[in-house]
């Protein structure tokens, strides 16, 4: 069993780093002039938002005429989508969306009709050139097909070599082609994962199942205020070491305070430009904590100015439970190669799964979801990360 010390380290002073690579702001140009095009273009869209990320903005659909070569008219959009992914992935990606929908790139093919093209038209303020990948794409300022839609999505989006913004780009260019609006609209499918329509997320899970993780991705994804449990030097801690038995009590205590305090300002706070919260804890674990380190006395007492505290908290409208293996729970730990987790065993960890599965036992209401992430990785695969989103507003 890991030692108190060992435990109070990990658990109350330490805050786990989570490595999420930032956000990146990508645009990109969909077209396609063969069979049911507006129907190529939302196949599009879907494996989009499944394999690369979050789609922020879809532009109005056009009809532009073929340019630089005879075929029918296409159907024209642009959608602006965010993601961790790096520009060689992500074209990687688009290559594979074009197969599946039925595009079969040729060399030197030139231009052709085709069920589907997507093309990386910016991704922020990059400038790059490789052999395969050329940002921004250097036909941007030629296509009037291209700047219509994509002033639409984001009128003062500045081209990072002209230094021109794509408003002043689709006034400039000498593409006189006629295009035309069209009154369908293709769909977000980030409406079917929305879990916005929560005002307080709270996710909870053992040691090395990912609570940080769910939470920071969740925020990124849907513009919610993010909560990540703070861990603050603790006056108590040094004494604790030398004298366990006389200051667990007190150092428990101080730890719920900053919890309590933490949750009741940043929860209560409204903020105007946030569509809900989301939390990497919920105050509950403290009295799953305090049981496994406190005297059964010290315990009972503990619990009574819970109770008392807790009143005056905002209740999560879900309270998410990340179920997880423990041997897999052992596998997460020890990758992050972390020193002072090499002595937790998977006994402790089952002990603080069950802590967790008897409290969720005694609340009688819907509001919470286990969800067994075992053979999940859900920061590698987006696809796994959608699972959970489905599992949250299902």
């Amino acid at each position: 069993m890991v030692s108190r010390i060992l435990f109070l380290n990990f658990v109350l002073n330490v805050k786990i780093s989570v490595f999420i690579k930032p956000l990146q702001n990508i645009y990109l140009s969909l077209g396609s002039n063969m069979g049911n095009r507006f129907e190529y273009l939302q196949q599009a869209v879907n494996a989009i938002f499944e394999t690369i990320g979050n789609i922020s903005k879809i532009s109005s659909v056009y009809q532009t005429p073929a340019l630089g070569f005879e075929g029918d008219d296409f159907l024209n959009c642009v959608i602006l989508v965010q993601s961790t992914l790096s520009p060689q992935q992500v074209l990687k990606k688009i290559l594979g969306i074009e197969k599946q929908i039925g595009r079969e790139r040729k060399p030197l093919e030139g231009y052709t009709s085709r069920p589907i093209d997507i093309d990386i038209l910016q991704v922020d303020d990059l400038v790059k050139e490789t052999k395969k990948l050329t940002i921004p794409h250097p036909e941007i300022q030629n296509r009037k097909f291209v700047l219509q839609p994509l002033a639409e999505v984001n009128s003062q989006l500045t081209h990072p070599v002209l230094q021109k913004k794509s408003i002043q780009l689709l006034a400039e260019t000498e593409d006189e082609s006629e295009i035309v609006k069209q009154s369908k609209w293709l769909r977000n499918p980030q409406k079917d994962y929305d879990v916005s329509k929560y005002n307080y997320i709270a996710i909870e899970g053992n040691i090395g199942a990912g609570k940080t993780s769910l939470a920071t991705s969740i925020a990124n994804d849907f513009n919610a205020k993010l909560i990540l449990e703070r861990f603050k030097d603790n006056p108590f801690l040094p004494k604790f070491y030398e004298d366990q038995h006389r200051y667990a009590f007190p150092l428990e205590m101080s730890f719920l305070a900053d919890r309590y305090q933490q949750l009741l300002e940043d929860i209560k706070q409204f903020d105007l430009f946030k569509d809900c919260v989301v939390a990497d804890y919920d105050v509950y674990k403290s009295l799953i904590f305090a049981k496994v380190t406190l005297q059964e006395e010290e315990f009972e007492l503990y619990k009574k100015l819970f109770h008392l505290m807790h009143k005056e908290l905002p209740k999560p409208d879900v309270y998410i439970y990340l179920y997880q293996k423990t041997d897999r729970l052992l596998e997460n730990i020890k990758s992050r190669g972390r020193d002072y987790e090499k002595g937790i065993e998977a006994s402790y960890l089952q002990k603080i799964n069950d802590g967790y599965l008897e409290f969720i036992k005694t609340q009688h209401n819907d509001n919470i979801k286990i969800i067994d992430i075992s053979g999940l990785d859900f920061i590698k695969n987006r696809k796994d990360f959608l699972y959970i989103l489905k599992e949250i507003v299902g």
